[in-house]
Formats: structure tokens, C-alpha cells, sequence
């Protein structure tokens, strides 16, 4: 059976201990120019929100961390991953958040989280062997202004024991409509953690 390519970034599914996502607000100021998608995997920048923020709540200033798109590859640190966002003003059904929108967004930050991604299209596919080693992101498909969902997946090239990688994967997800090989869906861990204990600041 082939798998569908159907791209949609990091789907948060329970954590390591069977619970349910675990979700904070975060700040995207109007001065990054970067669009942000629903299961992009975001980095904290090391500021917060300057101002009151009123969203779906009013935030004091310092209540917000601000984040970005978390850069793919070895040793890149990674917060969380978008779940959602507040609601724009400025247009009621949008669901990704444009380039230079200040908005709140939803992050799942919690360091056992665990989630679904997509193995890349292009490469290598993924094998039996990969289970249980470590891989970095990929951004080979961008993110859909049309369903908000992140183009970001699992980079099949790279599989390995490096512990500077950013993904640890898990197990394939186990579904009838989802098989070993090139676009297979697993579950993985978060790797390189800014939430992890003993962990450096940002």
C-alpha cells in the first residue's frame, strides 16, 4: 500500500505517560516576518510580549514568550509545536497566522509530549531499522494558507544515534492506512528540548 503525502508538520497525540496535551500562550510580534502554521515546531527567542495583549484574555507584559519557527537541523533547539491560534481580528476564519501578524499562539511545551509527523517524500524511505534513533526536521513542503497545516517532517536521511538530533523516533503509527516506506506516519519525542530539566536558558 502506498501512503497518502499528506504533510501537516507535528500532531501532538498524548504524552509519555498517557495524558493529554499540555497547551501555553506564546507572543508572535508583528516584527517577524516569518508565516507560522498549526503543528510548525516554534523556538522561544529569549523576550516576551512588551505590552498588555488582549486575545481570547487580556496578558500583562513579560506573560508571553515570544517564539519563532524552529530551525531544522542537528543541535537546533525546539519549545513546543503551534496547536492553534487566537482568533485575528482582522479575519475571523483564518488559520495559520500571515508573515508580520502580532497574534497569540496555542503551543503543546511540554517536554514528554508526544506526536505524529510524516516521514519526508523525497530520499531515503523509512525502515524497520530506523525505530529507536534519532532525526532532524525537514521543511521541504511549505506550510497550506489553504488547511493552516505545517509543511515540516521527519528528515529520512539523517536517522541515527547522534543525541543532537532533533526528533527520537518512537514506533511507526500503527492504522491500516499506513505502512513502512516513503511518507509513513510515526510517532515521535521532542530531542533537544528548551523545556527539558537541566536544560541552558534561552
Amino acid at each position: 500500500m502506498t501512503n497518502a503525502n499528506t504533510p501537516f508538520g507535528l500532531r501532538a497525540t498524548v504524552n509519555s505517560y498517557g495524558g493529554q496535551p499540555v497547551v501555553n500562550a506564546y507572543y508572535i510580534p508583528s516584527t517577524y516576518a516569518t508565516a507560522l502554521f498549526v503543528g510548525d515546531p516554534v523556538v522561544k527567542t529569549g523576550t516576551a510580549n512588551s505590552n498588555t495583549i488582549i486575545a481570547d484574555r487580556e496578558y500583562q507584559p513579560g506573560s508571553l514568550p515570544e517564539i519563532n519557527k524552529a530551525t531544522a537541523g542537528t543541535t537546533n533547539l525546539i519549545t513546543g509545536v503551534i496547536l492553534g491560534f487566537a482568533f485575528l481580528p482582522t479575519d475571523l476564519a483564518k488559520t495559520y497566522n500571515p508573515a508580520s501578524t502580532e497574534r497569540v499562539a496555542y503551543v503543546c511545551d511540554d517536554p514528554a509530549q508526544l506526536f505524529e509527523i510524516q516521514s519526508e517524500t523525497a530520499g531515503t524511505a523509512l525502515a524497520i531499522t530506523d525505530i529507536g534513533l534519532n532525526a532532524n526536521l525537514v521543511y521541504a513542503v511549505s506550510g497550506s494558507t489553504l488547511t493552516g497545516l505545517s509543511g515540516a517532517e521527519l528528515d529520512t536521511s539523517t536517522p541515527a544515534t547522534t543525541q543532537g538530533f532533533q526528533l527520537k523516533i518512537k514506533r511507526i503509527i500503527d492504522r491500516v492506512d499506513n505502512t513502512l516506506g516513503t511518507n509513513a506516519k510515526v510517532l515521535v519525542s521532542i530531542n533537544q528540548h528548551t523545556e527539558a530539566v537541566n536544560t541552558a536558558g534561552i
